[in-house]
């Protein structure tokens, strides 16, 4: 049987063990380049969501943060101060 795979894209930074140091660190830097981009592609989505979000919790509704490992750690502390951050939003 021949194993293939269906979820993962092969990636330009396979054997990364074979890398230098600077090698790695221009590569994730590289990577970290293109999130600015990605965000500034979805930011028409992004606003509609968060207006969205700001009239719900204006009606009194409820923000639920869903992850796991890092982002759920980081929504655990956003959600202690969403309702502070938000607040000018509520107002406004």
């Amino acid at each position: 049987m021949t194993f293939i795979k269906t979820t993962e894209q092969s990636s330009k930074y396979e054997h990364l063990e074979k890398m230098s140091v600077e090698e790695l660190l221009y590569n994730i830097n590289q990577e970290d380049q293109t999130v600015p981009l990605a965000v500034e592609k979805a930011l028409p989505q992004i606003t509609e969501l968060v207006a969205q979000i700001v009239a719900k919790m204006k009606l009194g509704g409820r923000l639920f943060y869903i992850g796991a490992g890092t982002s759920g750690r980081l929504g655990i502390v956003d959600a202690q101060n969403v309702r502070q951050h938000l607040e000018f939003l509520l107002i406004w």
